[in-house]
Formats: C-alpha cells, sequence, structure tokens
C-alpha cells in the first residue's frame, strides 16, 4: 500500500503538490510512482526560470528498470530545484514526499485537475 499524505495533491501523473504560502507550490512524485519506477538513478530536473505547463514534459526519472517522462502538475515558472538530486537521485524511492521534493514553481494559472488525497487513492487502487 502506497503512502498518500492528506495535506498534498495529486495528479494523475503520480506527482504531488504542496502549497508554500502565495502562488509557490513544491512537487515531486509519489510513493506509488517510485514504487513502480524501481531504483532510481538519474534525475533530469528542470531549470531555474523555465515556464512550466500543466500535464506538459519537464524532466525525466531514470531507474534501472526504464526512463520516464515527468510531467509538470501545474502551470508556471520553475523558481527553485532540488540539486542534492544530482548526486543522491535514490532520495526520490527513500524519501518522496521530503528530501526527494523535485522542484518549486511559481504558479500562474491555478490548476482545476488536481486530486486530494482520497481521490488519488481510488486512482491507484
Amino acid at each position: 500500500m502506497s503512502n498518500v499524505p492528506g495535506n498534498l495533491q495529486y495528479s494523475k501523473d503520480h506527482e504531488w503538490v504542496e502549497g508554500l504560502g502565495g502562488n509557490r507550490y513544491k512537487i515531486g512524485i509519489t510513493d506509488y510512482a517510485q514504487g513502480a519506477l524501481g531504483d532510481i538513478v538519474y534525475v533530469q530536473l528542470p531549470k531555474v526560470g523555465e515556464s512550466v505547463s500543466e500535464g506538459a514534459v519537464c524532466g525525466e526519472i531514470e531507474s534501472t528498470k526504464s526512463v520516464s517522462e515527468l510531467f509538470s502538475p501545474v502551470t508556471g515558472t520553475v523558481v527553485a530545484i532540488n540539486e542534492q538530486l544530482d548526486s543522491a537521485p535514490e532520495t526520490l524511492n527513500s524519501d518522496p514526499y521530503g528530501a526527494g521534493w523535485i522542484a518549486e514553481i511559481e504558479v500562474s494559472t491555478p490548476s482545476t485537475s488536481l486530486m486530494d488525497a482520497a481521490g488519488y487513492t481510488a486512482l491507484i487502487g
């Protein structure tokens, strides 16, 4: 059973979103996603200053099993990235909701498709 914290919102593509106040949000991949990927060995992060669009590819996650695209769960501008993932991508496996965050985004358009924990739990069954 995957860990689905109740204080976060979730995308259908298995990313989580945490409000940090104002229009700033932290994003990452869910426990379900990291479990499905297996041992993560590389993360291509979005660039600070880059514009991202909800549902569009903004990076890549490589595991021992496959390479998967990272989709932005929100629309806005990347204002910070988790540079620790460059040297320790496995943090996405060990702490996906904490030290394994991926980026902070200043949101320009609110999302209408994010789910609460109950909705995401229903999605992943």
